[in-house]
């Protein structure tokens, strides 16, 4: 989730610089960064109208469909995507004024570290605290972090080997694939505090995922339910899909995002093959609009009239410039990712200033099938929009 956690060995970045040589010795020319200047004034614009129309504690989370904003208290699941997407512009642009503004909407979440009914205290915590720690070293911000990442270790079963995803259902123990988006959070919790359980958690879930949540095509069921005495998989459904066996778009990007991310914090092989597999898959895909913007389900009904979903093509962009960063001929990746990046930042995806209720992007969904969030702007499109943005500009410092 946090841009600079990414650590390149001297052989990555070998690989990374002659990969970028090769993709442009192919005759493709350059990057246009008109279209990435443009991105970047227009978020910034947009950030700072938000800043200062909504208020610490309620961020904004999407447009209900009456055409109000939906906000996000501290107990939504959402709340720290705000926070972070003003961390994450001050990152891009060097503007004090969102560095206040972050530091502000950031403390007005505090009283997360306690909460123990979510797993989405990485979501939460880490996107908001973790950058303003990340970036400025506030030892306020770390001591939050080291709570809350107590507070969500307190949700894993060692029968299981995964951390609890939600209390509310049908479900014994339901465990869902945006978790594995949560072990980050763990995993630099490990290394701050030397905890060496938090590591053994995130990895044990990152396993019993890659065991249990994937087909032979490397599509990815949304919940899969253990059973607490055996630690045996009881069902394989979906909450936010089309139907049990469909994919998920942004489900599939959650996938390929933590994979990636479990590489980079552990080494462990497996999980920069498991990435690669579901890139392959998202790659591929037969019915991907030109575009590259996912519609929500890969199997909708209704394709090719079925809403998109811009969160789930923000977050593949966002994973796939850093896998393209571990592999050899990553250059694929990342001319993947750049078509993304630029498709939404087109007039068709990106805001105009002062518009869309001061949202970045427009046209993700949230939960088809619960009538959720349906063709609407959501606060983690924006996240990682400027997440990709961010690395896709450092990537290319770096080659």
């Amino acid at each position: 989730m946090i841009m600079t956690t990414l650590k390149f060995t001297p052989v990555c970045r070998l690989i990374l610089i002659a990969g970028f040589m090769a993709f442009l010795s192919c005759g493709k020319s350059e990057p246009d960064n008109e279209w990435l200047s443009r991105a970047v004034s227009t978020a910034q614009n947009q950030l700072k109208l938000a800043a200062d129309n909504y208020s610490p504690g309620q961020n904004p989370r999407s447009i209900n469909p009456a055409g109000d904003t939906r906000i996000a208290p501290p107990r939504d699941w959402t709340c720290g995507f705000f926070p972070g997407s003003l961390w994450y512009m001050y990152e891009l642009t060097g503007d004090g004024t969102l560095k206040h503004e972050a530091d502000r909407y950031t403390r007005g979440l505090n009283a997360v570290q306690y909460f123990t009914h979510t797993h989405d205290l990485g979501f939460m915590l880490y996107c908001s605290y973790g950058n303003g720690y990340r970036i400025t070293g506030n030892k306020e911000y770390e001591q939050v972090l080291i709570k809350g990442a107590s507070s969500l270790a307190g949700r894993y079963n060692p029968i299981v080997g995964c951390i609890r995803s939600w209390d509310f259902g049908d479900w014994q123990f339901p465990v869902i694939v945006d978790n594995m988006m949560n072990l980050e959070f763990l995993c630099w919790a490990s290394k701050k505090t030397n905890d060496k359980q938090y590591m053994q958690m995130a990895i044990s879930h990152a396993n019993k995922t890659k065991e249990n949540h994937f087909r032979k095509n490397y599509s990815s069921y949304h919940v899969v339910s253990y059973d607490t005495i055996t630690g045996n998989v009881l069902q394989k459904q979906t909450h936010q899909g089309y139907s049990d066996e469909s994919s998920w778009a942004r489900g599939q990007a959650w996938g390929v995002y933590g994979y990636t991310m479990m590489y980079r914090e552990t080494g462990k092989k497996e999980y920069l093959q498991q990435a690669q597999n579901i890139a392959a898959l998202i790659m591929n895909l037969k019915n991907m609009p030109k575009d590259k913007i996912p519609y929500w389900d890969y199997d909708a009904p209704s394709i090719p009239n079925s809403p998109r979903d811009a969160s789930a093509a923000a977050i593949t962009a966002s994973a796939l410039i850093e896998l393209s960063a571990y592999v050899d001929h990553g250059e694929k990746y990342f001319s993947y990712a750049e078509d993304i990046l630029k498709s939404l930042s087109s007039d068709k995806y990106l805001a105009k200033a002062g518009t869309n209720n001061f949202f970045i992007l427009k046209h993700s969904v949230g939960a088809y099938p619960n009538n959720s969030e349906i063709d609407t702007p959501i606060n983690y499109a924006d996240y990682y929009y400027l997440e990709a943005l961010l690395r896709y500009k450092k990537y290319l410092k770096r080659a």
